[in-house]
């Protein structure tokens, strides 16, 4: 029964190779993920940019790189050209108390004053051990933007998974071959479960690659990752079976596999904008689960305990679901 699972599978990974929107659909992700991870800033990242000019005080150089974004240039000319372009940048000609900084004179008071101290600093040789500041940490190990972005590609590529399995059944069913399987040499799960592997197949090793090219791998526990995304995953293969059995043509069963995104959307939205006393309104969205779960993996503080908890229920909503569903789809396979 395996090696006719296998074929199902094999079967669906060339179709999707040759085929535009499933194309689409696998490599979409992978292309958000590397914009993400160019465009999003990390927990010490500044955004106060800082022009010098070479050779003139490698000293200041070296010392105002650990606290901003220097850039050096060849001549004055060439650093006044710079500082007037339509972005912010701080530019510092001369040493000593004959140092002057340049400004374009549009910048935010944050950035020059920010320049300023950094200077007076670098003049008196203060460094980060002089001072006497305690910081306490949050616990916050990701970089806020990108710990979201890779939580949301995470849901986005089980979502994409569903859709998938739905669009290689619709292929199937244009080709006429689904009703042809009560009389194959192949049981109804088998054949259910060899279209199911693609999407499974998409979810699991698209979301470890897609915390690899966010740049987030540093803290995460795989196994955990794994463990989570095919529970969230089974949701979305589900209906992605349901529609693909009950739609005529691709774009039926991309549009009508696309309900998955409203409560993934209202469960991220409701999670990061609602208050905690209000968190239980969600509680009825596997995807909220999903969602919370990979914060606690992706910023390292996920234990096995609460990951089997976070899963029980995953998997309890998913049950639900299922017998909801269950008819319609062996409705939809004795078509």
């Amino acid at each position: 029964m395996f090696r006719k699972m296998l074929l199902v599978f094999v079967r669906d990974f060339k179709v999707n190779l040759r085929d535009f929107m499933s194309l689409f659909i696998i490599l979409f992700p992978f292309v958000l993920a590397l914009a993400v991870n160019f465009l999003a800033p990390g927990i010490e990242d500044t955004m106060v940019n800082i022009a010098l000019l070479e050779q003139e005080n490698p000293a200041m150089a070296d010392y105002l790189d650990d606290y901003a974004h220097v850039s050096l240039y060849a001549d004055r000319l060439s650093l006044e050209e710079r500082i007037l372009a339509r972005d912010n940048v701080v530019g510092i000609v001369g040493q000593g108390e004959a140092a002057i900084i340049l400004t374009q004179g549009n910048e935010p008071k944050e950035v020059v004053d920010f320049a300023r101290l950094l200077k007076t600093f670098f003049e008196y040789g203060r460094s980060a051990a002089d001072t006497t500041a305690v910081i306490e940490e949050f616990g916050v190990k990701t970089p806020p933007i990108k710990m979201m972005w890779a939580n949301m590609g995470i849901l986005l590529m089980t979502a994409l998974a569903g859709m998938l399995v739905s669009l290689n059944i619709v292929e199937e069913k244009m080709d006429n071959t689904v009703s042809a399987i009560n009389v194959a040499p192949i049981s109804r799960f088998a054949w259910l479960f060899g279209k199911c592997l693609m999407g499974l197949l998409l979810a699991l090793l698209g979301s470890v690659i897609l915390v690899y090219f966010m740049g987030v791998a540093g803290l995460v526990n795989f196994a955990q990752l794994i463990v989570l995304v095919l529970a969230a995953s089974l949701i979305s293969i589900m209906i992605g079976l349901l529609q693909g059995l009950n739609s005529d043509d691709v774009m039926t069963a991309v549009a009508t596999t696309k309900i998955i995104m409203l409560p993934l959307a209202a469960s991220v939205a409701g999670y990061e904008f609602l208050a905690a006393k209000w968190q239980w309104v969600l509680y009825w969205s596997p995807f909220y689960w999903v969602y919370k779960g990979n914060i606690a993996i992706l910023n390292g503080d996920m234990t096995w305990g609460n990951l089997a908890l976070t899963c029980g229920i995953i998997l309890v909503l998913t049950a639900a679901v299922f017998a909801v569903t269950a008819p319609r789809i062996r409705q939809g396979l004795e078509q």
